[in-house]
């Protein structure tokens, strides 16, 4: 199972629903009952593996967008730190490193242009919170 391929078909909210069901019946199947839900077939499994990657990166990706949300509404590094129970500076760091990210990106594939990670960075000012 390819996880890039998972990825581009299947938003957070439709990834979740497939993780819970697989997972859901992992833990539920009974090889010796017949009657029960049945195990997860190999490519099930690594399908369940690949699913918990994407919403991993989905998720990573929206606490980011969520993170400049708090930042172009006033919040500060101490208490968008506070708010993912980290320090300011890694808060801070952990930003940095996800907008010089973006601007790897293949154009077309969500990333940003040097100009929107210019912007992106503006926001990374320290404050005196």
């Amino acid at each position: 199972m390819d996880v890039d391929d998972l990825e581009r078909r299947y938003t957070l909210a439709g990834a979740v629903r497939r993780y819970d069901e697989l997972r859901a019946r992992d833990s539920l199947a009974d090889p010796d009952d017949p009657t029960g839900p049945r195990p997860l077939s190999r490519e099930e499994a690594l399908e369940l593996l690949a699913l918990g990657e994407v919403i991993v990166r989905r998720a990573a990706q929206g606490r980011q967008l969520t993170v400049r949300t708090a930042r172009t509404t006033g919040a500060s590094w101490a208490q968008i730190g506070r708010a993912l129970g980290a320090t300011r500076q890694s808060a801070w760091e952990a930003h940095r490193r996800w907008i010089d990210a973006q601007v790897d990106h293949p154009e077309g594939s969500g990333g940003l242009t040097p100009e929107e990670a210019a912007e992106a960075r503006a926001w990374l000012a320290n404050d005196a919170d």
